[in-house]
């Protein structure tokens, strides 16, 4: 989820070497290099595969691979964009996206990825990832950019849902339309906000994004639904928490909770004023929140109240996940590892 670092993570270069096939013109790319301490890079999101193994990815086109949470293997990854989230819909087939548009994907479980999407020009930036089934997916980005798939990846389409603009913004574009079709389109990839998360709650879609864009969908993303603004800051995550209420964390330590499903929310107020990147719970119903400079904050009691455990390095926390009683985080100096036990 590297877009809460969008500032943090400069774009990767561009080299020109492999022709690959994408959806644009034929664009020539460079395929990421291997290297020994890709394990203690700038690494964004992490995901368990079916409790059997870890898929971490970062900069530079790396995507790591793990069966014990200690010992890294970097795939083979065909081009080096930065990338921000990845997901698995199965212990085979993944997708990973990033940096000027990129989607790749996996049919082995990670070890190899293929390049689906690549479109350096758009100068955008893909945050994160989901699909419903291993056929139908979406990826959604900066400006509201949403891209769909019905076919595993081999094609992706761009969706404007114009529903999720502000009613003002509605008219506007409505007005355009009419009488200006090309000023129309520059405007239409330019009046929403950044996408910063989808979150399946069952048979729901939440997404949150800049400037407290929050939204809500009944149907796999098909159509959404703007809920009404809670906050005027950018918001990074959003889970269910194991008290079944909805938790949702962004910029300057702010969290916040909807017992409704999104109609209302109150703030929890902690202590921490550091930029919190992502919010996610364990088995045993405990809740973290990691961040910048090196936040780290445990919730033993619903999310009523937050004890700091942050680490002392300082380093940006991306993500992570508690997997074989070890909470693994993912950090702008990559993988560090904290037992659980350690965190009493």
């Amino acid at each position: 989820m590297c877009n809460k670092l969008i500032w943090f993570t400069a774009a990767s270069s561009l080299y020109f070497s492999t022709a690959i096939k994408a959806e644009t013109p034929q664009v020539d790319v460079q395929a990421a290099y291997h290297m020994p301490l890709a394990s203690k890079s700038l690494l964004t999101d992490i995901i368990s595969v079916a409790g059997k193994k870890l898929v971490a990815v970062g900069e530079r086109g790396h995507i790591l691979v793990s069966q014990d949470g200690t010992n890294w293997l970097q795939a083979d990854v065909p081009v080096q964009a930065n990338f921000n989230s990845v997901y698995f819909a199965n212990e085979q087939q993944g997708w990973a996206v990033g940096h000027d548009a990129t989607i790749v994907a996996t049919h082995d479980g990670g070890v190899t990825w293929q390049l689906q999407h690549y479109k350096p020009e758009t100068d955008k930036p893909l945050f994160d990832v989901y699909f419903v089934n291993e056929q139908k997916g979406m990826a959604l980005g900066a400006y509201g950019m949403f891209l769909r798939t019905d076919d595993g990846g081999n094609s992706w389409h761009k969706h404007f849902h114009d529903e999720l603009l502000l009613e003002e913004d509605q008219q506007y574009l409505a007005e355009l339309k009419q009488t200006d079709p090309e000023l129309y389109q520059i405007e239409s990839e330019a009046l929403l906000p950044h996408f910063n998360r989808v979150y399946a709650d069952g048979n729901v879609l939440y997404m949150v994004g800049e400037a407290g864009f929050a939204a809500k969908s009944l149907d796999f993303g098909d159509s959404w639904q703007r809920l009404d603004e809670f906050y005027n800051g950018s918001l990074f995550d959003l889970i269910r928490t194991p008290q079944m209420a909805l938790m949702a964390a962004g910029l300057r330590g702010h969290v916040f909770v909807s017992e409704d499903q999104g109609q209302s929310w109150q703030q929890v107020m902690l202590d921490e004023n550091a930029t919190l990147n992502s919010v996610f719970a364990d088995e045993a119903g405990t809740i973290y929140l990691v961040g910048n400079a090196g936040t780290l904050l445990i919730s033993r009691n619903t999310g009523d109240s937050f004890t700091d455990r942050s680490l002392a390095d300082g380093k940006a926390i991306v993500n992570g996940l508690v997997w074989n009683k070890q909470l693994i985080l993912v950090t702008e100096t990559g993988i560090k590892t904290v037992n659980l036990s350690e965190l009493n």
